[in-house]
């Protein structure tokens, strides 16, 4: 029995428009990630899960690096809010470790939804924390990098290039 959402192919209906039967279930791990396909009784494909009751197979991270010394930066605390018509709600936090990245993801399984998010990365107390003379208020304090999320079976990767008077961010891998 599956169970969450069955995503079939366009070409997998027989003629009077029903699925046919679905015999098994093939789960195969490619590039860290779980991918479950479904056959049916021609073991032919005609669909994969997204969800067969162990959570969605996408997640978001993010690392930040200070391009100022070159190395990652630690203990920054992220914010991540989802972002709706009617305004913003905080659904996660997290502070980076030594390696500037977080020890888990920073939203994944059934919070990992398509939507509108911000992650909000403070920035000012770390390069206040480092000794820099920052002015005041600091160029940079909280820097927010608004995105989308239109998958749930992809990772979703943001990182931040930082500096006390620049930043950069793209989509990682």
């Amino acid at each position: 029995m599956l169970v969450g959402e069955f995503l079939p192919f366009p070409w997998a209906s027989n003629q009077t428009g029903r699925w046919p039967w679905i015999i098994r279930l093939r789960a195969v791990w490619s590039a860290g990630t779980l991918n479950r396909f479904v056959f049916d009784n021609a073991n032919i494909m005609i669909g994969y899960n997204l969800n067969d009751g162990m959570g969605g197979m996408g997640r978001l991270t993010t690392h930040i690096l200070d391009t100022a010394s070159g190395l990652p930066a630690a203990e920054v605390r992220i914010d991540l809010y989802a972002v709706h018509s009617d305004g913003e709600e905080k659904i996660a936090s997290a502070v980076t470790n030594g390696d500037g990245r977080c020890d888990a993801p920073v939203l994944e399984n059934d919070a990992f939804v398509p939507g509108i998010y911000e992650l909000r990365f403070h920035i000012g107390d770390y390069f206040r924390g480092r000794g820099e003379g920052l002015p005041s208020p600091a160029f940079f304090d909280i820097v927010p990098i608004r995105f989308g999320i239109a998958s749930v079976g992809d990772h979703y990767h943001v990182p931040l290039l930082i500096s006390p008077y620049g930043y950069s961010t793209y989509r990682g891998s």
